[in-house]
């Protein structure tokens, strides 16, 4: 039986206590903390700073605030599973169960809330960003992390080793009909500034993943995370996906990945 997890209501898809979990967090950390960490000092968090991680997965993007803030400041680590988070040994850290949509959130309180790869996943995700904004002290900065999976396909016409993925196809049409946005990074400045955030900037990072590399991790344990939802959706075979695994440990393979768009904003200091 494949395995869901409850958010608000809905299916998640990607559940924390899945075997390929371990995995898919071990290579979106490698891939994409560089950057994070990259705007995180960009915006200026400090000692002393208290911090919300939401949505903490494996805990990396956690650990590193809370060296960060040091031991006069605090970091909130949230996931609805938190069984990752709850193996960080932090003195300044509180993990904290919850669910973004349903359950409540401290008005007024964080120097900085960060997000990645979450609001996507939420039907409700307006209704949730609207909930983070007003989460952040005066002069708080609020940092969301998303996918646009949409807009970098492979295309064999601009390299002969982009050839057609079906297995990655299927994915991301079967995320859709489950209410995921599969371009919500595209829309994170401007939604930034519905919140009446100021100082809004956002930044888009894609790369070319080949065969036999963390990017190919990634999507291994993405697809075999999803492996039987597709099968049953009928839309592809289990030999067209086994064929597309074996891709993977393809030295010529290529295939770009989905834009990491990062936003960031800061509430007005007299607000």
């Amino acid at each position: 039986m494949r395995s869901t997890r409850q958010l608000g209501g809905t299916s998640y898809v990607f559940d924390n206590a899945a075997t390929q979990t371990p995995a898919r967090f071990a290579a979106l950390a490698t891939i994409f903390d560089p950057g994070t960490v990259r705007h995180l000092m960009t915006i200026g968090v400090a000692d002393g700073w208290h911090c919300l991680e939401v949505g903490g997965g494996g805990g990396s993007i956690a650990s590193w605030l809370c060296d960060r803030v040091g031991p006069t400041g605090r970091v909130i680590a949230t996931d609805i599973d938190t069984r990752f988070l709850e193996t960080l040994d932090k003195n300044n850290l509180e993990v904290l169960r919850h669910d973004l949509v349903t359950d409540p959130l401290p008005q007024g309180r964080f120097d900085l809330v960060h997000t990645r790869l979450v609001l996507m996943h939420l039907p409700e995700r307006e209704q949730v960003l609207a909930r983070l904004a007003a989460a952040l002290k005066p002069g708080g900065w609020l940092v969301a992390e998303e996918f646009d999976s949409l807009l970098m396909r492979p295309d064999p016409a601009a390299n002969l080793s982009e050839a057609p993925f079906k297995t990655l196809v299927m994915m991301q049409h079967l995320l859709a009909e489950r209410g995921v946005d599969l371009r919500y990074g595209r829309l994170l400045a401007g939604r930034l500034r519905t919140q009446g955030l100021r100082n809004v900037a956002a930044e888009g990072r894609v790369f070319m993943w080949s065969g036999r590399s963390v990017g190919g991790d990634f999507l291994r344990a993405s697809i075999e995370h999803m492996r039987e939802a597709m099968i049953e959706s009928e839309r592809i075979t289990a030999a067209e996906l086994e064929h597309d695994l074996m891709r993977l440990d393809d030295d010529d393979f290529l295939v770009p990945s989905s834009i990491l768009w990062a936003a960031w904003g800061r509430r007005c200091e007299n607000a």
